[in-house]
């Protein structure tokens, strides 16, 4: 079913719906505007119609497509929206912090593939980019989605790694170790997402995290002295957003205490944790502590 319009304009157009742009590789009936000329309801409609046959369809609400353009810094004037006459076509968004732009959401209706539309909306988040004079985007792609992935590869955007998205039910920990541990207020947890010496996905950036509003955490020590921190998220279902780090000691040893004294305080939680690099030091903990893989991202840069 088409998203009708007319366009609801956003509060920083000023009231006024923006002119719709055409472009000119495209039916002169497809034409474009700034996500910011929609409702979130308009938005989320056309997103979740564009993943029904998705690899991974990860339908949203209003309420959380407008937690994920806050959290994630999400530009709605410089992201893009595509459309003929009354409906929808497409959508991508763009989230912009200093010196890099991200590209996130990016989808056709199933019937309007193949035509173009995808590759019109990327380019109109590049020239956005470019715009700004930043000259750093990124973004991910599922993998073993073939027709994104080649798209973002024609447009010049470079693999860069793989990322994990994982998942654990809810159950209490195995062995749990003994251990100095000491649990952290919000504060303190987000101060330490700034100690890492790895560069993490955007949506695990201090900047993303630190707009989360129940970040929690724990720092631990055992007794051969080796030392650890995680931080996460906890809400009332669920616990999210894991980021782990071992500041001296064996790292999967240090991983398992974390998750096991988390466990024996939170044993009736689900968890969903996602883009964890394939070569994390802890990523061997997460699996012995009952995590199973949902499925892999590839993480791409275009400089």
């Amino acid at each position: 079913m088409p998203i009708e319009l007319p366009l609801t304009s956003a509060a920083s157009s000023g009231g006024q719906t923006p002119p719709l742009t055409t472009s000119e590789e495209l039916d002169s009936s497809i034409q474009f505007a700034p996500a910011s000329a929609f409702s979130i309801h308009q938005l989320v409609a056309a997103y979740n119609q564009t993943r029904v046959d998705y690899l991974v369809p990860m339908p949203m609400n209003a309420a959380r497509l407008a937690e994920y353009v806050r959290i994630y810094d999400v530009d709605l004037d410089r992201s893009q929206v595509a459309v003929d006459g009354d409906q929808i076509l497409g959508l991508a968004m763009l989230g912009v912090r200093p010196g890099r732009t991200w590209t996130t959401r990016l989808g056709v209706l199933p019937i309007k593939r193949r035509r173009g539309v995808g590759e019109a909306l990327m380019r109109a988040l590049l020239d956005a980019t470019e715009q700004l004079k930043i000259d750093c985007t990124c973004l991910e792609v599922i993998k073993h989605n073939t027709p994104a992935h080649t798209l973002f590869q024609k447009l010049g955007f470079i693999e860069t790694r793989e990322l994990l998205i994982l998942r654990r039910p809810p159950g209490p920990p195995g062995e749990v170790p003994a251990a100095e541990v000491s649990w952290l207020d919000r504060a303190a947890a987000v101060a330490l997402l700034d100690t890492r010496p790895t560069s993490p996905a955007w949506t695990n950036e201090t900047s993303s995290l630190s707009h989360l509003g129940h970040i929690a955490g724990l720092t631990l020590r055992l007794p051969d002295g080796a030392t650890g921190w995680l931080v996460f998220e906890h809400q009332t279902l669920i616990l999210s957003h894991f980021i782990m780090q071992t500041s001296q000691g064996d790292s999967v040893a240090v991983g398992r205490a974390l998750l096991a004294h988390v466990y024996q305080r939170y044993p009736d939680l689900d968890t969903h944790t996602e883009n964890i690099p394939v070569d994390d030091p802890h990523l061997p903990a997460f699996f012995d502590s009952r995590f199973v893989e949902s499925f892999r991202r590839i993480e791409m840069v275009k400089s």
